[in-house]
C-alpha cells in the first residue's frame, strides 16, 4: 500500500491560507490608501480653490497701478508652472502678466471654474493641464484673470502612489518569503510522519509517528494515531500470540496422532479397504502439520530481529545456484528454464537464505503452472544502481483481480486446482520480502503468463 506524497507548493493548507492571508493584506491596504486618496485630493482641491478665491478678494481691493504692482510683487512668491495670472483691458486685450489670452471655456462671471486645458501657450513656466481659474472686473473695468493650477494635487498622487508602491513591496517581498519558509516546516514534518507511516503500513506496527517540542495541531493528532497504535498493536500480539500458541501446541498431539496411525497401519493387512482409509487419514495429517509449520514459519519471519543477521552479498552467485537447482525439475517437466543476468549486479542487504527461500517459491510455483513444452525465465537487471529479479512463465497467469490477495493466507486463486499447495507460499515469500523492505508486484510477462518483479531497492528499514 502506497501513500499519498504530501501536497506541494500552494496545494498544502499552509500555503492556501498564508496566500489568503496576504491577498487579504493587500486588498485592505490598496483600500486604505484608496481612501486616503480620495480624502487627502479632496480637502487639498477645497484648499487650492480657497487659496484662490483669497487672492481674488485682495487683487479685488486694487486699482490702476498699484494693481499692476501688486500683481508683479506676487509673481515673486508664486510657484513657477502653478499660479499666474493676466491683466486685459475691456476689450480683452493683454495688459500685464504671462497669461495672453483669456482661456476660452473660462465664464466672465466672478466665480473660480475648474477648466481641463488651462492656458494655451509655449511658455513652460504656465500651468497647461487642468487648473482652477476665476475671471473677475476690477473698479477701473479691466478684467483680471488668476489660475492656480491642480499640478499639487498630482504631486500628492505620485506622493501616495509611491507610498503604495513601497508599501505593497514591503509586503509582497517579505510575505512570499515568509509563506516559503513557514510552510516548510509543516511540509518537512509532514515528510516525517508519511516515512513513519510507511514503515507501519510495511508490516512494522512498533514503529510511532514523530512528535515535536511544540505540542501543535500535528503532535495532537500524532500523539492521538501512536495511542490508537498502542492498542493494536497490543491487540495484535495478543491475537499472534493466541495463534502462535495453538500452531505450537497442536503439532506435538498431530505428530502423536500420525505415530498411532502410522502403527496402526502397520497393523493392518496390505491393500485392504481399512489400510486405504487410514492411508488418506495420515495424509490428512500430514496437511495439517504442513500447515501450522507454515504458519509459525510465518510467525519466525515477522519477527524484525531477524534483521540482525543482514549482511551485503552479491545475488548474482544466488541466481545461478537457483538456476542450478530448478534446471532438473523443469527439464522433468518438458519446459525450459533460463536465466537471464548481466556479468555484474549492484548488491543487495539481506539474508541470503530467505531469499533463497522467497525466490525458489516464485521460480517453483512458475515451473509448478508452467504446461508442457512452456518456458520460465528468471531475470536479473541493474535498475539505477538497484537489482531487479524477475520471475517470467508461459503458464495461464494470474487474473488482475486476484493479484491483491495472493498473498494472504491461505488464498488460493482455484481452489479446484490439481497442484495441491494450501495457500502459505506466497504468504511466506511476503514477509520475507517485508522482512527486508523490498517491492514485489504482480504482473503479465510477454510470454503471456505471470510476471513476479521483486524490487531490492533498499528502502528505510526502522530497527
Amino acid at each position: 500500500m502506497s501513500l499519498l506524497n504530501p501536497s506541494k507548493g500552494w496545494r498544502s493548507s499552509s500555503s492556501r491560507l498564508l496566500a489568503l492571508y496576504s491577498s487579504l493584506f493587500v486588498a485592505w491596504s490598496c483600500i486604505l490608501m484608496g481612501v486616503l486618496y480620495y480624502e487627502v485630493s479632496g480637502y487639498l482641491g477645497d484648499l487650492s480653490r480657497h487659496s484662490l478665491l483669497q487672492r481674488q478678494h485682495l487683487f479685488q481691493r486694487f486699482d490702476g497701478e498699484e494693481l499692476v504692482e501688486a500683481l508683479t510683487t506676487s509673481m515673486t512668491f508664486d510657484m513657477k508652472g502653478v499660479d499666474a495670472y493676466g491683466l486685459f483691458d475691456e476689450q480683452f486685450r493683454p495688459l500685464s502678466g504671462p497669461i495672453r489670452t483669456v482661456p476660452a471655456d473660462l465664464p466672465l462671471d466672478g466665480k473660480i471654474h475648474a477648466l481641463a486645458n488651462c492656458v494655451e501657450s509655449d511658455d513652460p513656466k504656465l500651468p497647461k493641464d487642468s487648473c482652477d481659474a476665476v475671471a473677475t472686473r476690477t473698479g477701473d473695468g479691466r478684467w483680471l484673470v488668476l489660475v492656480r493650477a491642480n499640478g499639487s494635487l498630482f504631486g500628492v498622487t505620485r506622493i501616495i502612489w509611491h507610498a503604495l508602491l513601497w508599501a505593497l513591496s514591503l509586503t509582497i517581498i517579505p510575505g512570499a518569503a515568509g509563506w516559503h519558509l513557514l510552510r516548510r516546516r509543516p511540509l518537512r514534518r509532514i515528510r516525517g510522519i508519511q516515512a513513519s507511516a510507511e514503515a507501519i503500513v510495511a508490516g512494522d506496527l512498533t514503529h510511532r509517528l514523530p512528535l515535536s517540542n511544540r505540542r501543535d495541531e500535528l503532535d495532537m493528532l500524532a500523539a492521538i494515531v501512536n495511542a490508537m497504535l498502542d492498542r493494536i498493536e497490543k491487540l495484535m500480539n495478543e491475537v499472534k500470540g493466541v495463534c502462535d500458541a495453538i500452531a505450537h501446541d497442536l503439532r506435538t498431539p498431530l505428530t502423536r496422532l500420525r505415530a498411532q496411525l502410522y502403527r496402526i497401519k502397520q497393523q493392518a493387512e496390505e491393500d485392504s479397504a481399512h489400510a486405504v482409509k487410514l492411508d488418506d487419514a495420515i495424509a490428512e495429517t500430514d496437511t495439517l502439520m504442513a500447515r501450522f509449520r507454515g504458519l509459525l514459519r510465518i510467525s519466525e519471519l515477522e519477527d524484525h530481529q531477524r534483521r540482525s543477521g543482514f549482511l551485503v552479498l552479491d545475488p548474482l552467485p544466488l541466481l545461478r545456484e537457483l538456476h542450478d537447482f530448478y534446471l532438473p525439475l523443469a527439464e522433468e517437466g518438458e519446459m525450459e528454464l533460463v536465466l537471464q543476468a548481466p556479468e555484474s549486479l549492484p548488491w543487495i542487504t539481506g539474508d541470503r537464505a530467505l531469499l533463497f527461500e522467497a525466490l525458489a517459491n516464485l521460480l517453483s510455483n512458475s515451473i509448478k503452472f508452467t504446461p508442457p513444452n512452456g518456458k520460465v525465465i528468471l531475470r536479473a537487471v541493474n535498475d539505477m544502481g538497484s537489482t531487479r529479479i524477475e520471475v517470467l512463465d508461459s503458464g495461464p497467469g494470474i487474473p488482475a483481480a486476484e493479484r491483491a490477495s495472493v498473498f494472504q493466507r491461505f488464498y488460493r486463486v482455484d481452489e479446484s486446482d490439481q497442484h495441491g499447495g494450501f495457500g502459505l507460499g506466497l504468504s511466506i515469500v511476503a514477509a520475507i520480502i517485508n522482512l527486508h523492505g523490498f517491492k514485489l508486484d504482480v504482473g503479465t510477462s510477454e510470454l503471456g503468463g505471470a510476471r513476479l518483479v521483486l524490487e531490492c531497492r533498499q528502502q528505510l528499514i526502522p530497527d
